[in-house]
């Protein structure tokens, strides 16, 4: 067996100083390594929507009471809190599960060799994404979940999963320059796709916050709106997305597309289909708890695919080694990356 190595007063205080750069310069992991933590941050965005949802539809969005403890008293739920009690703070726990993903995944990015700036800040914005996120969701406990606040709070964890997938696509790539696989037309048409998806996302928000699941039991304000005309207007977006995935599979056929796009764009048109089914069958059966987090876990992986369509358009091949390319084992970085 290897010795320890002795760790200097020097070695203390520049772990102190900068942990990220003691480690970097003591370890270097596998490629391997750094996309499975890139992919662990990514599960856990994913995980925490679905948890969240599951706080919501089972009217435990008010479990703990207040923020940032659970009581005035109490920094946990108490047994007297009942099963919300429970539900809410475990979705609070698992925030701090998140927070260790990414910062996997950030140490990974960041000790990677040759050193690559652009992948750890990729993994430091998903912090600063999580932390602003802790912090709204704070705040919609504190206004009594108010249903724009909610809204707003899905949509950044939706932010965090575009940002946890660019990171988990970078992982298996170069830094050189991206080389497009398909035209111009053929990217406007992806483009089109994605910002009609951001539109579907943010309207289904819209659905829920105007819909019967409030998130606690007691009166919550609902957005005035019509529910059955947002959600009809939900669906014709849907059908819209729909549409331009088929076209756009129709049309890289046509173009002799390499098989990652066609591939992509395959998968996300069956994944569109089970998302609108489960849609469709949760409408006419008066919402159901479980379907309707079955519904969101589908927004979810659909996000996640729309991009992927997006990511599959270009390659990125390994940047020739350049004496710039790695940071130098004792650098000291920015606080903000």
């Amino acid at each position: 067996m290897d010795g320890v190595p002795n760790v200097t007063r020097a070695d203390a205080a520049a772990a102190v100083r900068n942990p990220l750069a003691f480690i970097a310069a003591r370890w270097t992991p596998e490629p391997r390594t750094v996309q499975r933590a890139a992919l662990a941050a990514l599960v856990m965005s994913v995980v925490i929507v679905v948890t969240g949802g599951a706080v919501r539809l089972t009217g435990s969005g008010l479990g703990c009471p207040t923020w940032p403890k659970c009581t005035e008293d109490s920094i946990h739920n108490t047994a007297e809190m009942g099963v919300h009690g429970y539900i809410e703070f475990g979705n609070r726990l698992l925030t701090y599960v998140l927070c260790a993903a990414v910062g996997w995944a950030i140490i990974a990015a960041r000790s990677q060799k040759p050193y690559r700036r652009g992948l750890t800040r990729l993994g430091w914005a998903q912090f600063w994404v999580v932390m602003g996120n802790a912090v709204l969701g704070g705040i919609v406990v504190l206004v009594g979940l108010n249903p724009y606040t909610v809204a707003a709070h899905f949509l950044l964890s939706s932010a965090l999963i575009a940002v946890a997938t660019v990171m988990w696509q970078r992982t298996r790539e170069g830094d050189a320059a991206p080389r497009p696989l398909v035209g111009a037309s053929v990217r406007q048409l992806v483009w089109v796709l994605v910002a009609v998806s951001v539109l579907l996302i943010a309207v289904g928000t819209v659905v829920t916050g105007a819909g019967p699941h409030a998130g606690d039991s007691s009166e919550v304000p609902r957005m005035p709106l019509d529910w059955e005309t947002v959600t009809k207007l939900h669906a014709v977006l849907a059908w819209i997305v729909v549409t331009l995935t088929f076209a756009l599979w129709f049309v890289l056929k046509a173009v002799d597309a390499p098989r990652g796009p066609l591939g992509r764009t395959r998968d996300l048109f069956l994944i569109l289909l089970a998302q609108g089914t489960v849609g469709y069958v949760q409408y006419f059966t008066d919402l159901p708890e479980i379907l309707v987090g079955l519904h969101m876990l589908g927004s979810a992986v659909m996000w996640i695919w729309v991009l992927r369509v997006l990511l599959s358009l270009r390659e990125r091949p390994v940047a020739e080694p350049s004496p710039q390319a790695p940071a130098p084992a004792g650098r000291l970085e920015p606080a903000a990356r």
